[in-house]
């Protein structure tokens, strides 16, 4: 099977999204350049900001949150 190589809209448009916005883990994996499981995993090892859970299989981020993280892993805190 090949990979999808699509971007996700809410990653072309991150810096457009409100701060209160919430994004899926495919975005999140996206901007971090990692697989989706990478992402839960860090999740689970408190290397992300706290992800909120809607559902038994819908896990989403603040955008907020993920600006602030990134700008912080960036060395520029915002």
């Amino acid at each position: 099977m090949k990979p999808n190589k699509t971007i996700p809209e809410d990653a072309r448009n991150f810096d457009a999204l409100p701060d209160s916005a919430l994004t899926d883990t495919r975005t999140v994996a996206y901007l971090l350049g990692v697989d989706p499981n990478t992402v839960f995993k860090w999740r689970k090892e408190g290397k992300l900001p706290p992800s909120v859970k809607l559902g038994h299989r819908c896990t989403r981020w603040r955008v907020g949150d993920l600006r602030k993280w990134l700008a912080e892993k960036a060395g520029g805190a915002a």
